[in-house]
């Protein structure tokens, strides 16, 4: 029994005196200590014992290099992100929406031609394609002729060439003579050395008709005489017509707009083919707002035979003309709408008349204006205005009146826009 307690003894000594570096690691629980937490040594009075504390930075774990993890914290250390670009070029600001509106060329109707019974006349407006630049006249030509006149003051160019001569181009078609003609315009810039031009070359044609008296046909046998009933026609045939013109009175006004307070420029005329002179009246004029001259609202502004009344009724400017021809009376008229009529449209219809330039001015052929010191005549006879202020009428008048001729004709409608504002 004693030798059996001698060998645990023994064991357990044993035991104890075992380090713990000797111990299988798997099996050890060893507590975990602060990194700057330092083992305690015994005190002692030897200056080489005694123990050295390492910088806190410094990890005293086993098998770790102090200068490796110092290299670590200072690579795993916070860092600012690059953020260099290639340069650019400023950015020009966008141009804002601007309101534009492409204006389209409008004809200047510069042009202007009558045919007569064996010749024609033209005239041409020298600021041909009316920018208000004139243009020179070497540049114009009616088929190969050049201007034989040019009018200084209007800066018209004259043509005047014989129905047969300066090119011209004859057409028969069943009921009409057609004598047709070019009137050409040519740059002139590139002429004088200048490699540049600001106008385009341009053509016009101009033609001329006129009525044929009889049919011809291959099986009938052409008379060498003119039928009685055939010239009694021609010459009793009348073309009256009611037209807008221009300021300058010279051409047929392009446009039928127009603004309050606009002057309207209106001539009244009567063409005759192999007829007696003849003096042509405006008997009365009423304007409505749609083509049926009875319809309403209506506004008649040249009554009583002749008396232009819108400026006794209104005080407005309207007025006649003094005549520059026989055949013709130019009248104005202040421009107006119609109230409670959005369209501003107005129609204008008139009774022309034509008498016999022999036939004497009377209370029923007449043209009347009315002036602040009273009524004046067109044709320098007052006193047949007299009646203007009653009435004008007379049967016996009327029956004096020989080859008395007379028409309804119409014009417009006339686009009156209630302001001005914004006129190109």
């Amino acid at each position: 029994m004693m030798g059996l307690w001698q060998v645990v003894l023994c064991l357990v000594l044993v035991l104890v005196g075992l380090s713990d570096a000797q111990w299988p690691r798997s099996n050890m629980q060893v507590p975990q200590q602060s990194e700057t937490r330092m083992p305690k040594f015994p005190q002692t009075n030897n200056p080489m014992l005694v123990p050295q504390r390492f910088p806190s930075q410094f990890s005293m774990q086993t098998g770790q290099d102090p200068v490796s993890v110092q290299s670590k914290q200072l690579l795993q250390g916070p860092m600012e992100k690059l953020t260099w670009t290639f340069p650019r070029l400023p950015e020009e600001p966008a141009q804002p929406e601007i309101p534009f509106e492409l204006r389209r060329p409008v004809s200047p109707n510069s042009v202007g031609a009558q045919c007569g019974e064996n010749s024609v006349y033209v005239e041409v407006m020298e600021d041909f394609f009316g920018t208000g630049k004139p243009l020179m006249a070497s540049g114009f030509a009616l088929g190969g002729c050049e201007p034989i006149g040019e009018d200084n003051s209007a800066r018209v160019l004259i043509f005047e060439s014989e129905l047969h001569e300066c090119g011209s181009m004859l057409t028969v078609t069943e009921d009409e003579l057609v004598y047709a003609f070019n009137l050409v315009y040519t740059p002139q810039e590139a002429s004088n050395g200048v490699p540049i031009v600001r106008s385009s070359s341009a053509t016009v044609s101009i033609e001329c008709h006129y009525p044929r008296m009889h049919n011809v046909s291959s099986n009938v046998l052409v008379p060498t005489w003119v039928p009685y009933a055939a010239t009694k026609v021609a010459e009793e045939r009348l073309v009256f017509s009611l037209t807008l013109m221009t300021d300058e009175w010279q051409f047929e006004r392009p446009s039928n707009q127009y603004f309050l307070g606009d002057i309207v420029n209106i001539e009244a005329s009567v063409k005759t083919y192999n007829h007696v002179p003849l003096r042509v009246f405006v008997d009365r004029c009423v304007a409505t707002s749609s083509p049926d001259v009875n319809s309403d609202p209506s506004y008649s502004f040249i009554e009583n035979n002749g008396c232009l009344v819108d400026a006794k009724f209104t005080g407005s400017s309207s007025r006649y003309l003094p005549r520059s021809q026989i055949d013709k009376l130019q009248f104005q008229l202040e421009a107006f709408r119609f109230q409670q009529v959005n369209s501003g449209l107005v129609y204008i219809t008139c009774i022309l008349k034509a008498v016999p330039l022999a036939t004497q001015t009377n209370p029923e052929q007449k043209a009347c204006s009315f002036s602040p010191n009273g009524w004046v005549s067109v044709d320098e006879s007052d006193q047949v205005c007299g009646c203007c202020d009653s009435t004008c009428s007379s049967s016996s008048a009327s029956d004096q009146v020989k080859d008395l001729q007379w028409e309804q004709v119409s014009v417009g409608p006339l686009n009156v826009k209630e302001f001005g504002f914004g006129r190109l």
